[in-house]
């Protein structure tokens, strides 16, 4: 590692006092970044993820190039699914697809368990390299959430709609609560061997929850959430939720036992606020702005930056995930942008 380590951003996300504000980009290992997109010439994503080294490379080049304050694995939220017996493919354009989408109360019974050690050992390798050889800021690992997973495994690929899905958790609740059972076993396991291999923040990504109202998520998903919360609170490290258009789900997520609650762009920190969070705040810039005049971009994050000071605890990131349109220098640039903007204002 050489530097010395820079652990501003987990003082941030314990809601300790810092000399500015960090930054880390939700998936910004990869797509964007040219040495990435020639590395996809030869290897497919599992490929990639599949090899410590290469993995490893990946996941540190935004460091490196952007001087971001934290490295987040590269990976995707079905890496550790074939370990239960899903058979999914990441497909070009078009994202995970499942051969055998889940259809019965059967095909949940089928589902097997993950042993992280002779599962995924190339994601535990991959996270070794990089925090005791390569890193000089924290590693993020993370996972999916039952909901969000179990979208996937219903509907058999991406869905604007979950009809497939809300429609097993209407029908039949028994099945539904042992799908999110399960899924919930395979997370708490899976996110501890991260954990244990170095990683020292975890982001569970519940994507899509914000696509049931408030009620059903109560009901069906928070349990789970709940569970699973509870069990990585174990390890002390800290733990953060994120999700897209969740902004009615803000007061339930608060309740859970995490210590960050990522904000999607369409709330505001003041709004969070007003709605009663105490806890640091990760967000919350709308990626589409990255691809607007430096102007534009400029002005949008300063005032982001001004909102997090007076509202503080707050950590930058971006709404949602880094668009393979943006360009590699704009990240650069935003990151100085923030560092520089925070520590002096």
């Amino acid at each position: 590692m050489g530097q010395t380590f820079n652990d501003t951003i987990l003082k941030a996300f314990r809601g300790e006092k810092t000399d500015y504000t960090p930054v880390w980009y939700m998936r910004q290992a990869g797509r964007s970044q040219p040495e990435y997109r020639k590395l996809k010439e030869k290897y497919s994503l599992f490929e990639i993820t599949h090899q410590p080294e290469l993995c490893a490379y990946v996941t540190r080049l935004p460091v490196e190039n952007y001087g971001v304050d934290a490295a987040v694995l590269y990976k995707d939220i079905m890496s550790p699914l074939p370990a239960l017996g899903v058979d999914v493919e990441i497909r070009k354009g078009v994202g995970p697809v499942i051969h055998n989408p889940i259809r019965s109360r059967k095909d949940v019974e089928k589902l097997g368990e993950i042993d992280p050690q002779s599962d995924v050992p190339y994601v535990l390798d991959t996270i070794r390299l990089l925090t005791e050889e390569q890193l000089n800021v924290p590693l993020i690992g993370f996972s999916g959430a039952p909901f969000t997973l179990a979208s996937y495994m219903i509907e058999g690929g991406p869905s604007k709609n979950y009809h497939k899905t809300k429609a097993l958790m209407y029908n039949d609740e028994q099945t539904w609560f042992m799908l999110m059972d399960k899924l919930s076993t395979m997370i708490i396991t899976y996110v501890k061997s991260q954990i244990k291999a170095g990683a020292r923040a975890i982001q569970i990504f519940d994507s899509w929850g914000g696509a049931l109202h408030a009620p059903d998520y109560r009901k069906y998903i928070k349990p789970s959430m709940d569970r699973i919360f509870r069990e990585l609170k174990e390890e002390k490290v800290p733990l953060i939720l994120f999700g897209v258009g969740a902004r009615h789900l803000i007061t339930d997520w608060d309740d859970l036992p995490i210590d960050v609650l990522g904000l999607d762009w369409r709330t505001s920190i003041k709004e969070a606020r007003d709605f009663g969070v105490k806890k640091p705040l990760q967000g919350n810039l709308d990626p589409a702005v990255l691809l607007s005049d430096w102007r534009v971009i400029e002005e949008r994050t300063k005032a982001i930056i001004d909102e997090g000071k007076q509202y503080g605890p707050h950590i930058f990131n971006l709404g949602h995930g880094v668009t393979p349109e943006i360009q590699p220098e704009t990240l650069q640039k935003l990151t100085s942008l923030i560092h520089t903007y925070s520590k002096t204002n």
